[in-house]
């Protein structure tokens, strides 16, 4: 179908939707080239509704990169809401593009942006609404090159058979050696399988149709056999030696989205060690940008969307070396002109009453947030998150003290060896803290829990772990309701089913596509969304497959098994990992390892990509610690 066949088309169906400006484009700022000029074409896609996609900061810039080359254009591509979805197949009307209407079969490359396991459906269903074979195997010389990047694929097995090939790690360099590749192989007449082949030589892309999966008769994985000579494990992730200059030209949607905000990235990656989280492992090593050059990029932003809130983001805003110098400047060079500043991911034991001080001056302040993620200082311990839950109170003291009424603690439930002591610890913790905002501004207070449930992820200490049964969680959250009622407390909760999934999607094998597929054919979409999780879809499909789900959620796993994601090397050596998690058995934790390394296995990496880059890379806070004693190495135990 033709852009202005689409065009026509949507002027009376938008009409009839919910939100029809998630799919009309347009906006500020967007970047529309001339289709017939540019030879390459990439589409841009984050598989979930608009209003979630357009405050995706790694989708903005890949989009921004793409589109500074001459020969290449990028347009976006989201995932039509159920109504919209609805109305699309009913008119024959392909998913297309926001900037030129172009159906996505008429892309040359697609680049899906996976932040999160549960988009995996509806990655499907954009290739089906876009007439593009579902199958990698399907897919002839003329269909688009399929690619996904982002933290949900440091495990792709479960979707190698949808993914021509994963970029692994950090996508700002990759996308364009990506790109670059299959405008080397168009019209040369060579096989698919030749381009394939090709990608794979680049550092940080997997190919899977190069591999084929071997079993036990367990069940478990015995190995992945490469079957090209290209085909070379393990596939080492991609690290950006040096962060460029932050993005300043971003999209301003016609209707509200998730971040109505500029989002400037202050550092990548986290030194805590927290034994629970995937991101803080699989962004490592740490790299801060320059308080100038944050400042600078927040006034040109200003300037370039009109926005008036900016997000200072990293994984641990507070752990930014320069955070006060920061938060001061930002207020002494935007005084006046009423721009909120937020900065997530403050750490209880890092945060300071002089920066509280600095955000009260803030025009725009909601709640403050912190997270203990666990109740008790055992549970703590075992998770590496080492806050005594004096910290916690005091620092709470303090925050009510500077004036915030409302006050978000994230916990999460199912955390290794938790027992339902441990549990009602959130509650009782949640009303000491209620009672000193009693003490502090009166009945104001608000105490809202947001309490998670844990999945084992890959490439983290925990991988080896057991997740909780559907029965375990209910009964923790029923306590946890039972508990944290009246004035002054709230209680947020998942659902288990929705949990269960996303560890099903995280910790599956290559045979998980055939659920994955099947779960879609029975209509599962919008899989991270509660009104539209469909847990008897998947069920069925997993009957359907033969599979049985505990074999991927209700075990532990032997230090020896070889993992589905073994063959994807995240630059923190499965031998730290292991040691790591047999450390949480004992209740030992780890500092800050910008204080003492702990011999991960990321020094090295970077210390080649210094080696090899000369000129380009910042010294790492693992290796430059600026306002820190000098960093101790710890060996790894001799195994």
């Amino acid at each position: 179908m033709r852009p202005t066949d689409i065009d026509r088309k949507l002027e009376r169906l938008l009409l009839t939707v919910q939100k029809p400006g998630r799919y009309t484009g347009g906006e500020l700022n967007q970047i529309a080239k001339d289709w017939r000029r540019v030879p390459t074409r990439v589409a841009m896609i984050f598989p979930d509704v608009y209003d979630l996609g357009m405050a995706n900061l790694g989708l903005a810039i890949l989009y921004d990169i793409v589109n500074r080359q001459p020969d290449m254009l990028a347009e976006r591509v989201f995932s039509p809401w159920p109504d919209m979805e609805a109305a699309l197949r009913r008119e024959a009307i392909p998913a297309y593009s926001l900037e030129t209407k172009h159906p996505l079969n008429e892309f040359d490359v697609l680049a899906f942006s996976l932040p999160y396991e549960t988009l995996y459906t509806n990655l499907l269903n954009l290739l089906d609404l876009g007439g593009v074979p579902i199958r990698t195997a399907s897919r002839g010389e003329h269909d688009p090159l399929v690619i996904a990047g982002g933290h949900a694929v440091l495990n792709p097995e479960p979707m190698a058979s949808f993914v021509d090939a994963f970029a692994i790690g950090e996508g700002e360099d990759v996308i364009l050696e990506i790109v670059r590749c299959y405008q080397e192989w168009k019209g040369t007449g060579r096989p698919r399988l030749d381009m394939l082949r090709a990608l794979a030589r680049i550092w940080g892309v997997y190919v899977p149709a190069l591999f084929e999966p071997q079993y036990l008769d367990d069940g478990t994985l015995a190995q992945v056999e490469p079957l090209f000579p290209e085909a070379q494990l393990p596939v080492v992730k991609r690290i950006v030696p040096k962060l460029p200059p932050p993005l300043t030209r971003f999209i301003v949607p016609y209707i509200d989205v998730t971040h109505n905000r500029i989002p400037i990235e202050i550092m990548r990656g986290c030194t805590r060690g927290c034994r629970f989280c995937q991101a803080g492992m699989i962004t490592r090593p740490v790299r801060e940008r320059p308080v100038a050059e944050v400042v600078e990029a927040i006034e040109q932003a200003l300037d370039l969307t009109g926005f008036e809130e900016v997000g200072l983001l990293s994984l641990s805003s507070s752990d930014y070396d320069e955070v006060l110098d920061l938060v001061r400047e930002v207020s002494r060079r935007f005084a006046g002109r009423r721009v909120g500043l937020s900065l997530p991911s403050l750490r209880i034991e890092t945060f300071s009453v002089e920066l509280m001080d600095l955000l009260e001056g803030q025009a725009h302040r909601g709640g403050f947030t912190l997270a203990p993620e666990a109740a008790t200082e055992r549970m703590r311990e075992i998770i590496n998150k080492p806050v005594t839950s004096e910290q916690l109170l005091t620092t709470a003291r303090e925050v009510f003290r500077h004036g915030w009424h409302s006050l978000k603690l994230y916990f999460m439930i199912g955390h290794p060896s938790e027992t339902m002591d441990d549990v009602q610890a959130i509650a009782d913790l949640c009303k000491q803290v209620r009672d000193i905002g009693r003490d502090e501004i009166g009945g104001r207070v608000k105490v809202t829990a947001g309490v998670s449930t844990f999945v084992p992820k890959p490439h983290t200490p925990f991988q080896w772990v057991a997740c909780d049964s559907l029965d375990q969680i209910r009964a923790k959250q029923a306590r946890l309701r039972r508990e944290l009622r009246g004035p002054g407390l709230k209680l947020n909760w998942n659902n288990p089913q929705e949990t269960q999934l996303e560890a099903w999607l995280s910790r599956g094998d290559r045979r998980m596509g055939e659920v994955i597929l099947g779960a879609w054919q029975r209509g599962a979409r919008f899989d991270a969304w509660t009104e539209h999780h469909d847990h008897e879809a998947w069920m069925q499909a997993f009957a359907a497959s033969g599979l049985e789900p505990a074999f991927y959620t209700h075990r532990e796993r032997p230090i020896d098994e070889v993992f589905p994601w073994d063959h994807i090397d995240a630059a923190v050596s499965k031998r730290f990992l292991t040691e790591d998690y047999l450390w949480s058995l004992e209740g030992r934790t780890r500092v800050d390892c910008r204080e003492r390394c702990f011999a991960c296995g990321i020094l090295p990496r970077f210390a080649e990509l210094r080696r090899t880059h000369p000129g380009e890379v910042w010294e790492c806070p693992e290796v430059r610690t600026p306002s820190r004693k000098k960093v101790e190495v710890i060996p790894l135990v001799p195994a």
